[in-house]
């Protein structure tokens, strides 16, 4: 299974649970008019792209809050970096990146991770 597959297991695990993850393409370049233009999650620079790099997939989560939002529904963001299968972590400064997005998203409360083709 490559890398591509395993995105798409995971696009359609986390949909089958009610979550919508979408592709979340990023980088740069020149336009034909000639401007310079960046896109993708925490893209804004160059240099906060070296430190954090946002998730391949992005999306939400439904979650129903108890007791005082009882019957609310309310959307958790989901974060997704997806690896081939057999993937390890080694700590790359790639990896790194990655992990500094993830962890700045857990610790706000969302749900971000690396994946190989799992969902939860």
């Amino acid at each position: 299974m490559s890398e591509s597959d395993a995105q798409a297991r995971v696009r359609l695990l986390a949909s089958r649970d009610g979550a919508r993850l979408w592709r979340n393409n990023c980088g740069a370049g020149v336009l034909q008019n000639g401007s310079f233009v960046r896109w993708g999650l925490a893209n804004e620079s160059h240099a906060m792209n070296t430190r954090i790099k946002s998730g391949d997939l992005i999306g939400l989560a439904p979650v129903i809050i108890t007791p005082a939002h009882v019957g609310q529904l309310f959307g958790r963001f989901v974060s997704r970096e997806v690896k081939r299968p057999g993937w390890a972590y080694k700590g790359t400064d790639r990896e790194r990146a990655q992990k500094a997005w993830a962890d700045l998203i857990n610790s706000l409360g969302g749900d971000a991770k690396f994946t190989t083709g799992e969902w939860e």
